[in-house]
């Protein structure tokens, strides 16, 4: 068993930033791949960002890429979504995630990760 908890979100002005954080315990985080997801309200829940479990493969949906940065600290078992250049379609409740699947690899499809945090919102203001 697994336990995520996300923190850091907020209500942020048009063109601020954020940075998400996700704290796992209960098996080796540094063994696992970790995602971040987002669903905004009336809307599906869609990937935003992965990273394998080494740190080396990232990948990002295309609406954030070049604005939000995943990374992570296997010493403290902890996920890292640094948000950038915020927009108010940013604004969602933000999920990070984690699978089993073997392999240092990213997985940007919901049904490949196991367990999930709680989530954290994130409010962007025009």
């Amino acid at each position: 068993q697994v336990q995520l908890v996300e923190s850091g979100g907020g209500l942020v002005q048009t063109g601020g930033s954020l940075r998400l954080s996700c704290a796992a315990s209960g098996r080796t985080f540094s063994n696992y791949n970790m995602g971040w997801f987002r669903q905004a309200p009336g809307k599906e829940r869609e990937f935003v960002a992965g990273i394998s479990w080494s740190g080396r493969q990232t990948y990002y949906a295309g609406s954030v890429k070049g604005r939000f940065t995943i990374s992570r600290d296997n010493a403290k078992n902890t996920v890292y979504m640094q948000m950038n250049s915020l927009k108010p379609e940013d604004t969602a409740v933000y999920y990070c995630a984690t699978n089993s699947l073997p392999g240092d690899s990213v997985y940007d499809v919901e049904s490949r990760y196991d367990y999930w945090g709680q989530g954290t919102q994130v409010t962007v203001s025009s």
